[in-house]
């Protein structure tokens, strides 16, 4: 009998410990969960791509290459008509298929359109590494491109310290421009050494809160830079910031968000 209390005693002091390492195991976790989560909402860093994810956005990007491309390559030789000839039917199967959307049409026609820009993108990203990056294509080619320039030279600050202004001007149905400078100064000019603006936006009823709510983003190395948008669009009311990025990649303080009728 005295055995079996014994064992039954041992056994209850077993399944407490055991309970105790499990509330701590688990008050840990949680823990660790309501940190993270903690941390995240903070405003986790956001990454910011040259290439637009706006479709209407991208058509124009993506237009603007492939015609600078053709204009200049028989002054580079390096980029044959083989070469070229792969990107260029991506782009017209997005092209394609951007149009059929511009219109009523079915969810599989826009996941089709979707599809077509990411294999664009895809393949636009191995042209540029293999044959954009290096002479003889120069800094003010991609400019010209919309391509940053990955900067070989030490600059003075790795931080940020001017300020952007700009302004939103109608342009033609369906663009709106945008004209940004150095705030304080007269000239619309980026600061040196930098990639130029980076410009985020996005539709919606009242203003955001803060930058991350706003879902498109585009470099623009020089002003005044058109945002393009979709035919479904026009009448709604975008809302824009801006902020320089120097040639670190480094960006700095946004301005304060302005908005717009898209016409």
């Amino acid at each position: 009998m005295k055995k079996l209390s014994a064992i039954i005693v041992l056994t209850l002091v077993f399944c407490i410990g055991v309970g105790l390492l499990q509330h701590q195991v688990l008050e840990h976790w949680l823990g660790q969960k309501i940190h993270s989560k903690r941390k995240g909402s903070i405003m986790p860093e956001r990454k910011y791509d040259y290439v637009p994810e706006s479709a209407a956005q991208f058509n124009s990007f993506m237009q603007n290459f492939v015609d600078y491309v053709r204009k200049m390559k028989p002054s580079w030789g390096h980029i044959s008509d083989d070469i070229l000839g792969k990107l260029t039917p991506l782009f017209t199967w997005f092209q394609d298929m951007y149009k059929v959307t511009q219109r009523p049409c079915s969810t599989g026609q826009i996941i089709m359109c979707r599809e077509a820009q990411a294999a664009t993108i895809q393949m636009y990203r191995t042209l540029v590494k293999q044959f954009i990056r290096f002479p003889p294509v120069t800094k003010a080619d991609r400019v010209e491109m919309c391509i940053p320039n990955r900067d070989t030279i030490r600059i003075a600050s790795r931080t940020v310290r001017e300020m952007i202004d700009f302004e939103i001007h109608q342009g033609d149905i369906r663009e709106l421009l945008i004209d940004f400078w150095v705030q304080g100064t007269d000239h619309k000019t980026k600061p040196a050494d930098y990639d130029g603006a980076v410009i985020i936006w996005g539709i919606r009823a009242a203003a955001p809160e803060n930058p991350d709510e706003l879902p498109y983003l585009a470099m623009a190395n020089r002003a005044p830079f058109t945002l393009h948008f979709e035919e479904n669009e026009r009448g709604k009311t975008v809302f824009v910031s801006l902020a320089w990025l120097n040639g670190l990649g480094k960006i700095g303080k946004w301005s304060e968000f302005e908005h717009a009728i898209i016409p």
